[in-house]
């Protein structure tokens, strides 16, 4: 099995891009001996502007522009999808977003029937939060920014496309052991990633 790590991060030092390798290293160690791709937005300078092109798209007056269509193969190749990212005020980075924006396509992701009811195009693939939050966890249930997030991410997002959240992990500064503590954390996701239930 096939996993793709979509993370984004402007530091290549970041503790982003630690979380984001540790995560693929357990994938690979895991008990079965599975294959991982890690997509690093920024260093691929992936574009986040809905440009004319993704109007065009969407409007069904014009084709899959091609970096787009580069990244649904990608997802198409991937039997998990996992995101990682630094939460930035209480969502994700706006590349990342612009990824989702971008690529999340109508017609692809999910689709519009006559009846008006929307088709969900991406069942078969389930997908894995890891968010890295500056703030403690008081923080976010005084202020259910969590709650928030899982609105707007894991319902207006993933499963409007009928893609499962399989998990949904916040490492917080506050974390014990912060921030090694992390990696091993995200080492074990890994580890566990791609396991079939039984």
């Amino acid at each position: 099995m096939h996993a793709l790590i979509v993370f984004t991060h402007p530091d290549p030092h970041s503790l982003t891009h630690a979380v984001a390798t540790q995560l693929a290293d357990g994938v690979r160690h895991s008990a079965s001996a599975h294959s991982v791709e890690l997509a690093d937005l920024a260093a691929e300078g992936f574009d986040p502007t809905y440009s004319q092109a993704d109007v065009a798209l969407f409007q069904k007056r014009g084709p899959v522009p091609a970096d787009v269509a580069a990244e649904h193969a990608r997802l198409e190749r991937a039997d998990a999808l996992v995101l990682v990212y630094p939460i930035y005020w209480w969502s994700f980075p706006a590349q990342l977003k612009g990824w989702i924006d971008r690529v999340f396509t109508g017609g692809w992701a999910y689709e519009e029937a006559e009846n008006g009811k929307v088709v969900k195009k991406l069942q078969r693939l389930p997908v894995h939060l890891v968010a890295i939050g500056g703030a403690d966890a008081g923080t976010f249930t005084r202020h259910a920014y969590a709650e928030a997030m899982k609105t707007q991410i894991e319902h207006g997002i993933f499963d409007y496309c009928g893609a499962p959240v399989a998990s949904s992990h916040f490492l917080m500064a506050s974390d014990p052991g912060y921030p090694e503590a992390h990696l091993q954390t995200a080492q074990a996701i890994g580890r566990k990633l791609l396991i079939e239930p039984s």
